[in-house]
């Protein structure tokens, strides 16, 4: 169960609802109503297993506000003060699921926003229980006018037992109404009354190579994150990702690590780390880590930021455009009055709703959110190039310009092709702005175009799944997020054929690069956010060891002759990184040799939970190199290396594997694992 540590408290006194006619920016719209003060109580209702327990109400016992679960235990409650945001204020929160015993739980509310998971525990069920539901006005009351997260629409669960009375109507119901089900355990095809037309690039596993023959692994740096959100998606709704969507760095550098900052004028250092493979102990794991050098945002270069919000009719569900109004009101709270920001929004065309506008403007920024309504076709072409434009009229030399897209990628108007808008923003990105893409939603998913979308921009992909997933990118991973400390990154690994006989790179399957590409500086190549740690894996099979490995067959070299150790020590491979500056275009080279130690020595905790976290992955994907690895391997390893886990994301990685054994044992039982569906 995710415990996110208590953060400092946003400053936001008012919020703004404004309600338009259509998604673009009225004319004349009507006059704002503000509401009180707002704090955010977010959090998860588990099961006493962990399992998400979803349509749970959480209501204040004064009545002043209330919300559901969404299919994923995620909530977000908004509570309106009877105080100012700088003073402390105790509530009440009950929280009720037909099922479960009731549970009321005290939460002080501090700042704008608080986290508080809630654990339930199950009572016998009984028919005739009575379970109360907010209804439609209790919704609209002016208590409760700013929506939760999620608002999932709720079935006709029998006849209203007793009227309406305090905007609460009381249903007598006969069994709960189960959660969405979803065809085919491994491969969803539907999500409720939904086609699933989601789609994911196919991912062929790295094989093993001889450095005999390919002495050199080159690939482009990547500090994309959206696959552990998109796998935390189907896990928590009770379903096996596709293998496709599973791509094993995006899940190892969803975390942070306990590497060494740089030091002197470097803006990236290199560290690295050898221990037996877990799934294989004849093998070594290697582990590369680059870790970003921080950046104080209070201090940080002016931002010229454009959201882009695709307001199409495909953004309609609660986890789309309200979950994207909401995502973005966190990163607007903690702008600075030097810092701006422009609303561009597309559906069946693309318009400018709010100009470049300071951030100490906040009430007009969220005031202009709120306003957004979904509907309509997707010309995301045209509001990419309508986003570029206004950040090229605003650009900041010497600042952090950038376009956030955030969007379900399901575009089907003017340019929408993959080859078409990667070229599109390819020429624009050369203007100096880079772009950040954040996915929403379910079913319609596009996540194999986003990915490709933001290589070609300089930019960060994430993917949100709730409002914890997005105060940890636009909040608490800002600076790593939005500040980019260095581009066009490339990693390349020379291994020694006289002390290495196979290795393979674990990830990165769309991010190789040619050997020549290394140095070649007209290559676009992946980019690191201030503060974030980048990890690389590779498998190494040593000289001496039983070759236990497939290797592709090549026939007798004539000219090449047996290598032998040449005095370099103890040396088994050098590891060199080029680099730009974020306006620079010259790459700069760093080395780093990685030495054979006579004995191997214990993982470090770093490296006993990125082996966990690989592991997961492997698992997920049917890897045929996951070798003697199980579930409870996973488990153990990342149970022995949470750490201090202050921010509670290794905990919940835990559960998360928890979930996928649980599913993956009930899968095997039933389907075979080449089953090809």
């Amino acid at each position: 169960m995710r415990s996110i540590a208590p953060r400092a408290a946003l400053r936001r006194a008012t919020l703004t609802v404004v309600l338009l006619s259509s998604p673009l920016l009225a004319a004349s719209a009507p006059p704002a109503r503000v509401l009180t003060a707002v704090t955010m109580v977010a959090g998860r209702v588990t099961d006493g297993n962990g399992n998400p327990v979803p349509q749970a109400l959480l209501r204040v016992a004064d009545g002043r506000a209330s919300t559901s679960s969404a299919v994923d235990g995620a909530f977000a409650l908004r509570v309106p003060r009877t105080t100012s945001l700088d003073r402390a204020e105790r509530v009440t929160i009950r929280v009720a699921r037909i099922g479960y015993q009731p549970l009321d739980i005290d939460v002080v509310l501090r700042g704008d926003s608080v986290h508080r998971d809630v654990r339930l525990a199950t009572a016998s069920l009984r028919l005739e229980q009575q379970v109360v539901t907010a209804t439609a006005d209790a919704a609209a009351a002016p208590a409760n006018a700013s929506a939760p997260a999620y608002q999932p629409k709720r079935a006709a669960l029998g006849a209203v037992a007793g009227g309406v009375a305090g905007g609460v109507a009381i249903r007598r119901i006969g069994v709960a109404a189960p959660p969405p089900g979803y065809p085919h355990p491994r491969y969803p095809r539907s999500y409720g009354d939904s086609a699933n037309t989601e789609a994911y690039d196919p991912i062929s596993e790295n094989p093993f190579r001889s450095p005999r023959v390919a002495p050199l692994s080159t690939f482009s740096v990547d500090v994309d994150r959206a696959s552990y959100a998109n796998v935390r998606r189907f896990l928590t709704r009770g379903s096996l990702p596709p293998r496709d969507a599973v791509r094993i760095e995006e899940l190892v550098n969803y975390f942070p690590y306990d590497d060494p900052t740089p030091t002197g004028d470097l803006p990236l250092r290199i560290s690295t780390e050898l221990a037996p493979a877990p799934w294989n102990h004849d093998h070594d794991l290697l582990r590369i880590a680059l870790r970003a050098r921080d950046v104080d945002m209070r201090r940080a270069p002016a931002s010229n930021l454009v959201f882009l919000i695709d307001v199409s009719g495909s953004m309609y569900d609660p986890r789309k455009l309200p979950l994207v109004k909401q995502s973005l009101a966190l990163l607007v709270n903690e702008l600075r009055e030097e810092d701006h920001v422009a609303i561009v929004v597309y559906a069946g065309r693309a318009g400018l709703v709010l100009p470049s506008t300071p951030g100490s403007d906040k009430q007009r920024i969220l005031q202009s959110l709120d306003g957004l309504e979904a509907g309509g076709s997707t010309a995301g072409g045209a509001g990419i190039r309508l986003a570029y434009d206004v950040a090229r009229q605003n650009f900041i030399r010497g600042g952090n310009n950038r376009v956030i897209l955030c969007t379900d990628g399901d575009f089907n108007v003017g340019q929408s092709s993959d080859g078409e808008l990667v070229r599109l923003i390819e020429d624009r990105r050369r203007e100096g702005s880079f772009l950040t893409i954040l996915g929403f939603g379910m079913g319609n998913y596009k996540d194999a175009k986003m990915e490709k979308l933001a290589g070609a921009g300089n930019g960060n992909y994430g993917y949100i799944d709730d409002l914890l997933e997005a105060r940890k990118m636009l909040v608490r991973e800002m600076g790593g997020t939005l500040v980019t400390v260095a581009k066009d990154v490339k990693l390349q690994v020379e291994f020694d054929p006289a002390r290495v006989q196979a290795y393979r790179l674990l990830g990165y399957e769309d991010r190789l690069l040619r050997d020549e590409d290394f140095a070649n500086d007209a290559k676009d190549a992946g980019d690191v956010g201030a503060g974030h740690t980048v990890t690389a894996l590779y498998e190494i099979v040593r000289a001496g060891m039983p070759l236990d490995v497939t290797l592709p067959e090549v026939a007798p070299l004539r000219y090449q002759q047996r290598v032998e150790p040449r005095g370099r020590g103890d040396e088994l491979l050098q590891v060199a990184m080029r680099y730009k500056a974020p306006d620079g275009e010259r790459s700069m080279l760093v080395t780093q040799p990685v030495r054979a130690a006579s004995e191997r020595r214990r993982a470090s905790e770093s490296m006993r939970f990125a082996s966990a976290v690989a592991g997961f992955g492997m698992l997920l994907r049917h890897s045929p190199n996951a070798g003697s690895l199980t579930w409870d391997d996973v488990l153990t390893l990342a149970r022995g290396a949470r750490g201090a886990d202050e921010d509670g994301y290794r905990a919940d990685f835990i559960r998360l594997a928890e979930i996928a054994s649980s599913l993956d044992r009930k899968v095997a039982r039933i389907i075979p694992v080449d089953d090809p569906r």
